[in-house]
């Protein structure tokens, strides 16, 4: 059994890149499902968020081109190795578990990953992906991540990208208490971010959708007023923040758009905060006079302030995850002899049967309490002459002896 993660995040690629690796449910199942079209993938969970892409993988030796293939075809293009990590084993394993804790996130703490990481894996256990060890893995890293959620306060004054954006929009524009904002997307971040606004004292907030009702639905939810797409920018001459959040793979906000836009408002600025991925706005808007732009990476500094608390927390997180990892790891090590014990422990059994049946008429006058103890005197005979040979076969896991006792264990207990 090998273990590997191949993937990027937003610490080894820029958004431009990332923005590539947006792959639909419906692509990424239908790739789960052809997993066996590549040697050496036995088992696979393929996580993909707006800031990483990653595959998790149960491998046979010497299968990094199989994983790499693999992912270019999930994405339909090469990609640049520079921009993807790889961890094995162990390494793996703390690696998946730092995920879906959020330690590894853009905000560190951030709650969301874990849920993304329960989808990733539904995705890959229903495409039927999975088995033993990857099952084994993620239950396991779901309930660590619920662990360190609960004994540590990583996600106390919790902050999403979503209430990074409003935090930057705040900071920038001196307050929010009376502004108006535009928000293309009706999603769920489309939803918390008006929510987060809201709160920091937006007086209107407008939706727009590319289907109507699903503006509508969201605008009665947040006390909002939906607007038709097609009429968004001539609204936005009088709002102060727009901030975008659709699902499109290409720019909705466009250069000539916004010119048009700002020359209707009168030389007035505007802010913008464009937090899809790929990008909702193209990057020329930001050089147009009047126009503020930040995208999704330019929120790091946004959650500087909480970041000490934090990685405080995440010092505890980390010792709750070495512990975890280190009892899965453990249990991984036997997995490859459970078969072999399984056989032996059956065959021990088989004949432990057959010698007392063999010898029923001799002991047909025994009581039932008497054949009871029979029974159980015949068990612990078995098990302790079973006992020795598996302590030393579970004790050579992973040392030189390993093949040699497997291999004897094999011939001494195993018929011809």
């Amino acid at each position: 059994m090998h273990l590997k993660v191949l993937g990027l995040n937003h610490r080894t690629a820029p958004i431009e890149v990332r923005e590539r690796f947006s792959i639909g449910k419906n692509a990424l199942r239908r790739g789960l499902e052809n997993l066996d079209g590549y040697d050496g993938l036995n088992e696979a969970v393929v996580l993909t968020t707006c800031n990483r892409s990653e595959i998790y993988a149960v491998t046979a030796p010497d299968c990094d081109a199989s994983i790499y293939n693999f992912l270019n075809d999930l994405i339909g293009a090469n990609v640049d190795k520079k921009f993807l990590y790889t961890f094995n084993d162990d390494d793996c394993a703390n690696h998946l578990f730092e995920v879906a804790a959020g330690l590894d996130s853009l905000i560190l703490g951030e709650g969301q990953i874990l849920s993304q990481v329960k989808e990733a894996y539904s995705i890959a256990k229903t495409a039927e992906a999975t088995g033993t060890i990857l099952n084994t893995l993620f239950h396991r890293a779901i309930a660590a991540g619920k662990r360190v959620r609960t004994e540590t306060k990583i996600a106390y004054n919790s902050v999403s990208v979503s209430s990074a954006a409003v935090e930057l929009a705040e900071k920038k524009l001196g307050g929010l208490a009376g502004k108006s904002a535009l928000i293309f997307g009706a999603g769920k971040m489309a939803q918390l971010t008006a929510q987060h606004l809201l709160s920091h004292g937006v007086k209107n907030i407008f939706v727009a959708n590319h289907h109507l009702e699903r503006a509508i639905e969201m605008a009665e939810k947040i006390g909002g007023q939906a607007v038709a797409w097609e009429d968004a920018f001539t609204g936005a001459a009088h709002v102060d923040i727009i901030i975008t959040s659709t699902g499109a793979p290409h720019y909705v906000v466009k250069p000539w758009q916004t010119q048009q836009l700002m020359t209707r408002r009168g030389g007035r600025g505007i802010f913008f905060i464009d937090i899809a991925v790929p990008r909702d706005v193209d990057p020329e808007v930001g050089k147009i006079n009047g126009v503020t732009l930040y995208n999704i990476d330019d929120l790091e500094s946004v959650v500087e302030k909480n970041l000490q608390a934090r990685q405080r927390e995440a010092v505890l997180a980390k010792k709750i995850i070495a512990e975890d990892v280190a009892a899965v790891m453990e249990r991984f090590k036997y997995l490859k002899f459970q078969p072999l014990m399984a056989n032996l422990s059956e065959r021990a059994e088989q004949m432990r049967l057959r010698e007392i049946h063999r010898v029923a008429n001799k002991l047909a006058n025994l009581t039932e309490d008497e054949k009871k103890i029979l029974d159980r005197m015949t068990r612990r005979i078995v098990r302790k002459l079973l006992r020795m040979p598996m302590m030393k076969l579970n004790a050579s896991v992973g040392s030189d002896t390993e093949n040699f006792y497997a291999q004897a264990m094999q011939a001494l207990f195993t018929e011809a």
